[in-house]
């Protein structure tokens, strides 16, 4: 905090275009009035960066500033950027999303599960948000073999019928699910086909030569509001094994496509761009026309059974429904734990994204990412 005419005790660096000279002020409000650590923030429209904003520290013992090589795992706004990737895979299927799950992954169809479209999974409507009866935590250490698991488990309501977050096993359906239709992994598709050739620094499977680079992370001191406790809910979130131990090497180096992408805030607005340009990334489609389309349709508006609120999703990406993604009921993104946010405007071209290092329990629309989306709408 500063007092009087002090300096304040986090540094800032970066740019703002012309006439979003307030989108810093509100960035460096973050750090004054809420205590931030360290973060950085992005905006790009019509594909130029007109706000690259870093702040604070990768430490928690304040050495080390936070720069433009600082990574940070953004937890599940991760799952954008899969679902961006999961739309190009399923535009080489005949039916798209309204293929059965089990078409591509036979093991899947266990327990009624067989009719099960690609569309509904990553909907979440498969009814399979986490493990009821404990397993070992570290089994979310062995993607294929925590994708067999999941993939074997009896739904917790009836598929199709209802919609609840799925925050962990998501990206473990789809992860299995891209591998067997491209024969490779998820993380692997984006690095050759997307990230190397636009040199974006953002990583699903962590390389270890990369993990000096990474901010240290301070967890929530509460948990989230989930309201009262349900089986889906406990499945989730309320269990001793409902995750892994975040954060070690191993965590760091698997590819968890819902949990464990690593970026800067300019890398991931380079991808989620993708949604304010209808599939293209760095001017480059990435899926076939249409594919965008069916991406971003609504599937499920309404109740979700798992977060404490009512939820809109496409194919695995979330809708404006809630208004916390700005103004524009057409944007789409999605948050992560502890805070970071993705979105992207189609009718302004604009995609906006905040990272940081000290979480907070809001599941959706941490209130610092959403004074700076707020913010740069006020300058627009």
């Amino acid at each position: 905090m500063t007092k009087g005419n002090a300096m304040p005790d986090f540094p800032v660096s970066g740019h703002v275009a012309t006439g979003f000279e307030p989108v810093r002020e509100a960035f460096t409000e973050n750090f004054a009035d809420d205590g931030e650590l360290g973060a950085g923030f992005a905006v790009l429209q019509d594909g130029e960066l007109i706000v690259d904003l870093l702040g604070g520290w990768a430490d928690r013992q304040k050495t080390h500033a936070w720069d433009a090589r600082t990574l940070v795992p953004v937890y599940s706004t991760t799952k954008g950027v899969s679902a961006l990737v999961l739309a190009a895979l399923v535009a080489e299927l005949d039916e798209g999303y309204e293929t059965p799950v089990s078409v591509i992954w036979p093991e899947f169809a266990g327990h009624g599960k067989g009719g099960v479209t690609i569309g509904e999974m990553v909907s979440h409507q498969a009814g399979l948000p986490g493990f009821i009866h404990e397993i070992d935590p570290d089994l979310w250490l062995d993607p294929p073999a925590c994708a067999a698991a999941i993939a074997e488990l009896a739904p917790l309501w009836p598929p199709g019928s209802a919609h609840g977050y799925h925050p962990l096993t998501w990206g473990y359906l789809v992860g299995e699910l891209a591998r067997r239709i491209s024969g490779q992994t998820l993380g692997t598709w984006l690095r050759e086909r997307v990230c190397e050739p636009n040199n974006i620094d953002f990583h699903i499977g962590l390389p270890a030569s990369e993990h000096a680079r990474c901010a240290d992370i301070r967890r929530p001191s509460a948990l989230p509001e989930l309201g009262q406790m349900t089986e889906p809910k406990r499945a989730a979130f309320g269990t001793k094994w409902s995750s892994p131990n975040r954060g070690g090497a191993i965590w760091r180096q698997i590819e968890i496509p819902s949990a464990n992408g690593h970026g800067t805030a300019a890398s991931i607005a380079a991808l989620c761009d993708g949604y304010a340009h209808g599939g293209a990334v760095s001017g480059k489609a990435i899926m076939p026309a249409g594919a965008f389309e069916d991406l971003v349709r609504p599937r499920v508006d309404g109740p979700d059974l798992v977060l404490n609120m009512s939820t809109s999703f496409g194919a695995g990406i979330m809708r404006n429904t809630h208004g916390l993604f700005g103004p524009n009921p057409a944007t789409v993104g999605h948050c992560g734990w502890g805070g970071s946010m993705a979105i992207a405007d189609p009718d302004r071209r604009l995609t906006c994204v905040y990272v940081m290092n000290k979480q907070s329990n809001v599941l959706v629309g941490d209130p610092r990412a959403v004074r700076l989306v707020n913010a740069v709408y006020g300058c627009l």
